[in-house]
């Protein structure tokens, strides 16, 4: 969540945020914020006083009694009963402003950093980058160049697995429901291979891997921002008030949940793979074919808390991993910057990566690598303590899927379909232990 110190000091550029945001009632929020802040501070101050008062009060009592002076002792006395009883009125007070001042917190999203272009909806994203006319001419990017039949490509994923055996989505809907695809021979492996190509190249780059619990309590979905945001979206195990996580970032992050971080060992790089869970309220259409929305699906994530003056530079190597995943698996992709509307509740910027569906002649999103600024780490209460004076103050966290299998799966299968079956990525090719899916 939002510090109160960049609310009280900086009020006009978080309200400008927020409604870059298009949060409504981003000033009466702020506002309020501050008179509640206002109230506490009041209450604290005039706590103090009555204490102080108190105890010098308490100090006269016992000379009172030496003196001989019960009377004026026992006046003494029912001043200071007088001073406690207000004192636990004002404690009350306090602390009813420090909820209210946490809840109301825990409405406001983060504020998007001036490079966030202003737009309300996906519509509105700027392209930073895309492959995709490369891709179709047959050019070479990288070290790499994409299939040349891509363009005669027919058949869109579901219809693909179908045929060669790989998916099966009426199996899932009788053991669980829609949304919950069967993953069979070829396709098992094809699931099992990316994982494990992803999570070396995750390794390589210095990530340490993490295999977190899939399921998470309260606290950890407050951490992340999870809740009470998304609540809606995650699936609840009532009895024990537990949560399927949508994302492994929300366990690998909040490992460092009331942690105080030496400066020394930042950056911090995790990755993790792990089953993600979705209840995906509302989502209908196309979008929903085949593997393009999920209930249930595998991902890898990776995960940075660092220093604020060196997060950015974190992003740019985030961004650069993802990238050099998707060119490694020969696709056309695109990267999005995304706009102030489109951003989600607790990003500070946020770019998306697509891959280019040539059968649904569509953009697929695989991965958003986001840069939360202090806004996790805030509710975490994550801190780094500095080498130089030992103060400590908030991390910055960040993380991006490295990848979303799903999507990748449906793109893969989409792209690389021949009149001899699917043709596996070069890089690929050693996890899955053959060069086509026939």
């Amino acid at each position: 969540m939002l510090t109160l110190k960049l609310i009280t000091e900086e009020k006009e550029r978080v309200i400008r945020g927020l409604e870059k945001k298009h949060f409504e009632g981003a000033r009466e929020a702020i506002e309020q914020v501050i008179e509640i802040d206002r109230m506490r501070r009041q209450s604290q101050t005039q706590l103090d006083q009555n204490l102080s008062e108190a105890k010098k009060l308490a100090a006269q009592i016992g000379a009172l009694m030496k003196q001989g002076l019960r009377e004026e002792a026992e006046q003494v006395k029912q001043q200071v009963a007088q001073l406690k009883q207000k004192s636990q009125e004002l404690e009350s007070q306090k602390q009813q402003a420090e909820k209210d001042m946490t809840a109301l917190l825990c409405q406001i999203p983060n504020i998007p950093y001036d490079e966030v272009p202003e737009g309300r909806t996906a519509e509105d994203n700027h392209v930073v980058k895309s492959n995709l006319r490369e891709c179709r001419e047959g050019d070479t990017v990288g070290n790499w160049t994409t299939n040349p039949e891509v363009a005669e490509a027919k058949l869109p994923h579901w219809e693909l697995a179908k045929k060669y055996n790989l998916i099966d989505f009426d199996l899932g809907v009788k053991i669980t429901g829609a949304g919950f695809p069967v993953y069979r021979g070829l396709g098992a492996r094809l699931q099992r291979a990316l994982i494990n190509f992803f999570l070396d190249e995750a390794r390589a780059a210095g990530y340490e891997e993490i295999m977190p619990p899939t399921v998470v309590n309260q606290a950890s979905g407050y951490g992340t921002g999870q809740l009470p945001d998304k609540e809606g979206q995650m699936y609840h195990c009532e009895v024990d008030d537990l949560y399927l996580i949508p994302t492994a970032e929300v366990p690998v992050t909040n490992i460092y949940r009331d942690v105080i971080i030496d400066e020394r060992d930042l950056p911090i790089k995790n990755c993790a793979y792990t089953q993600c869970f979705r209840r995906e309220a509302g989502s209908y259409g196309k979008d929903v074919r085949g593997l393009n929305r999920l209930h249930e699906f595998s991902k890898v994530e990776i995960v940075r808390i660092d220093t604020p003056e060196h997060s950015k530079e974190s992003h740019k190597e985030m961004l650069a991993h993802v990238e050099g995943l998707l060119q490694k698996l020969e696709l056309p992709y695109r990267i999005l910057l995304l706009c102030g509307g489109d951003q989600s509740f607790t990003s500070a910027i946020c770019y998306d990566f697509e891959v280019y569906s040539e059968a649904q002649k569509r953009w697929l999103e695989v991965s958003s690598v986001s840069n939360f600024d202090t806004y996790q780490a805030n509710r975490l209460k994550c801190r780094v303590r500095r080498q130089a004076d030992k103060k400590t103050e908030i991390a910055h966290t960040l993380n991006g899927s490295a990848l979303a299998l799903p999507r990748i799966v449906a793109a893969l299968l989409e792209n690389n379909q021949t009149p001899e079956g699917i043709r596996i990525p070069k890089a690929l090719q050693p996890y899955m232990g053959c060069d086509m899916i026939r």
